[in-house]
C-alpha cells in the first residue's frame, strides 16, 4: 500500500513539475513574441503615403565687392528645380506596449505626418559668371542645398501633409497585419492624436 502510495505522490509531483516547466516555456515564447513583434513593427521605420512633384523657376544671384566696394562682380543663373517630395510617418516615433497575458499590442501614441525626403534634379539656364566672381563647385553644393529649402517651405501649402493625415488608417492597418502575422491583436482605442481621421478608428 504505502508503495502505491508512493507511485502516485511520483506522479503527481512529476506532472506538477512537468506543468510548471510548459507554464515557464510557454511565458518565455509569448514574451519572445512581443519582442519580435515591437522590433519587426519599428524596422519598417519610415512609411511613405503621399508623393508630391514639384517645378520651381529660382533666381539665384550672388554680388561680390572689392577695391573699397569700388567694384563688384556679379554671378546669376536661373535654375529650374524639379523635386519629388515623399511625405509620410516615421513609424520610430510610435509608442507601443505590449500585453503578453491577452496577446495583444496597445498603440499609445502614433505620430504627426512629415516630410521623410525630398529628390531635387536642377537645370541652370542663363548662368554667367562675373569678372572675378564665378561659379565653383562648392556654389552649385549650396544650390542644391538651397533648392531642397526651397522646395521643403512649399510642402505645407500644397496640401501634402493633410492628405497624409487622411491615410493614417492605411498606416495602422499595415501595423495591424503585421500583429496579426502571429496571431495577436492591435488596440488601439487609447490612440491620442490631434488628427480626427484617426480618432474614428476608436
Amino acid at each position: 500500500m504505502e508503495i502505491f502510495i508512493a507511485i502516485i505522490v511520483a506522479i503527481l509531483v512529476t506532472l506538477g513539475v512537468v506543468t510548471i516547466v510548459k507554464s515557464f516555456k510557454k511565458k518565455q515564447l509569448v514574451n519572445a513574441q512581443s519582442t519580435i513583434l515591437l522590433n519587426k513593427i519599428k524596422k519598417v521605420c519610415k512609411f511613405i503615403t503621399v508623393e508630391g512633384d514639384f517645378a520651381e523657376i529660382y533666381h539665384y544671384e550672388d554680388v561680390k565687392q572689392k577695391f573699397l566696394k569700388l567694384i563688384s562682380s556679379k554671378k546669376k543663373a536661373l535654375v529650374v528645380i524639379n523635386a519629388k517630395a515623399h511625405v509620410g510617418y516615421d513609424l520610430s516615433k510610435i509608442q507601443l506596449i505590449s500585453d503578453t497575458d491577452k496577446k495583444r499590442i496597445i498603440l499609445e501614441k502614433f505620430p504627426q505626418p512629415e516630410v521623410l525626403s525630398i529628390e531635387t534634379n536642377l537645370n541652370y539656364y542663363d548662368k554667367s559668371d562675373g569678372y572675378f566672381n564665378k561659379f565653383e563647385a562648392s556654389d552649385l553644393t549650396d544650390l542644391h542645398n538651397e533648392a531642397k529649402v526651397h522646395i521643403k517651405a512649399k510642402i505645407p501649402e500644397s496640401g501634402l501633409i493633410q492628405i497624409a493625415q487622411q491615410e493614417a488608417l492605411e498606416t495602422i492597418l499595415l501595423i495591424e497585419t503585421i500583429v496579426e502575422t502571429i496571431g495577436w491583436k492591435l488596440d488601439y482605442s487609447a490612440l491620442q492624436i490631434e488628427n480626427n481621421h484617426i480618432k474614428k478608428l476608436g
